[in-house]
């Protein structure tokens, strides 16, 4: 019998928030894992990439990832250095609201020169290699709806448009989202257990 994935959340750049809907939804869900903060090297990519390594090391069988803003573009840069046989054991990953890093950000969030300099541009174009869900808010503040439905298409994921929902995160009204096990559903099945 082939064991029930484990979800892996894996948060934006602020981390670990108490209200937030992935923190919340780790709770609801039987079998779940967060990301660790990081200590040091916050703005890191490489070391938000080894963050994810090391979650995945202590997860034995099937994951699902749950990524929010940034959290999605440390999955993508994540997949194109991650080994193989760790890659395989991916089931599927849930983006949501992915933060467009290479247009500039509202007042409080890291600037694109910052953020080359950390290693996270350019973003990853290339398709993921396991199956792959965006969802996208129409009035988001990180990302205009028309770059992220390029970076859905660029990745091979299939794209929600939630309508106006911000950022989907507790500024814009989002702790407890159902909706977020409706979109883990729909992810899932169209997301055949790895073998």
């Amino acid at each position: 019998m082939t064991p029930s994935p484990t979800f892996l959340v894996i948060p934006g750049l602020r981390d670990h928030v108490a209200t937030h809907w992935q923190t919340l939804l780790a709770a609801e869900l039987p079998k779940a894992r967060i990301v660790a903060p990081l200590e040091h090297d916050k703005l890191s990519c490489a070391a938000r990439v080894a963050a994810i390594d090391q979650a995945l090391n202590h997860i034995a069988g099937p994951v699902v990832l749950v990524a929010h803003s940034a959290g999605c573009m440390m999955v993508v840069h994540w997949a194109l250095q991650a080994a193989p046989r760790t890659l395989q054991r991916i089931q599927a990953a849930l983006l949501v609201a992915p933060a467009d890093l290479e247009t500039p950000m509202p007042e409080g969030y890291p600037g694109v020169d910052l953020l080359a300099r950390n290693g996270w541009l350019p973003l990853p174009r290339r398709p993921l290699p396991f199956p792959s869900l965006v969802a996208a808010s129409s009035n988001d503040p990180l990302a205009a709806l028309a770059r992220t439905r390029a970076l859905a298409g660029d990745w091979g994921s299939a794209l929600v448009e939630l309508g106006p929902l911000g950022h989907v995160n507790p500024a814009s009204g989002h702790g407890h989202w159902p909706q977020a096990h409706e979109l883990l559903q729909q992810l899932l099945a169209s997301a055949p257990l790895p073998a």
